[in-house]
């Protein structure tokens, strides 16, 4: 049974940063797609970053390439997301999401419980 479990968030300036987790039990990095979504008020969730099973990839959407970082640290079955430079455009729920296939869906099965990101001054 695959379970996603995230920790951080919260509120920050714009400009400013904060990190999000994703730990994952039930299933091996090296046969999951792992990576973020994000949904705003009003709006349909979208694909933010991911990390491909075996690491040759980390794809990222064009809003967010360059300030938004994804990494994972195998030993702890944990993905990160490190968010710089952050806008307000930025305030979402952000969910982590887990598939087999390389790309992911927001049909995708698996998923984190979300956490809030609010950027404001």
């Amino acid at each position: 049974q695959v379970q996603l479990v995230q920790s951080g968030g919260g509120s920050v300036q714009p400009g400013g940063s904060l990190s999000l987790s994703c730990t994952a039990s039930g299933l091996t990095f090296g046969s999951f797609t792992v990576g973020w979504f994000r949904q705003a008020p009003g709006k349909e969730r979208e694909f933010v970053a991911a990390i491909r099973g075996d690491a040759d990839s980390t794809p990222y959407a064009d809003s967010v390439k360059g300030r938004f970082t994804i990494s994972r640290d195998s030993t702890k079955n944990t993905v990160y997301l490190r968010m710089t430079s952050l806008k307000v455009e930025d305030t979402a729920v952000y969910y982590c999401a887990a598939d087999r296939l390389r790309v992911l869906r927001t049909t995708s099965p698996y998923w984190g419980q979300g956490t809030q990101v609010t950027v404001s001054s």
